[in-house]
C-alpha cells in the first residue's frame, strides 16, 4: 500500500476542522481522522484497480 502524504493529511484535517467550526485544541483529533479517511479511501481505490483482479 502506498504512503499517505502529510500534505494530503494536513489539507484534509484543515477541511474537517473548518467544517467542525474551527474548535480550539483538537489538532490531533482532526489529523488522526484525516489520516484514517485518506487511508480508507486509498484501500478502496486499490481494491478497484485491475491489477488486483
Amino acid at each position: 500500500m502506498a504512503h499517505v502524504h502529510d500534505d494530503d493529511i494536513r489539507a484534509r484535517a484543515y477541511k474537517l476542522w473548518e467544517e467542525a467550526g474551527r474548535p480550539e485544541g483538537r489538532r490531533d483529533e482532526f489529523w488522526q481522522e484525516a489520516e484514517r479517511q485518506l487511508k480508507e479511501e486509498q484501500v478502496r481505490h486499490e481494491l478497484k484497480t485491475p491489477d488486483t483482479l
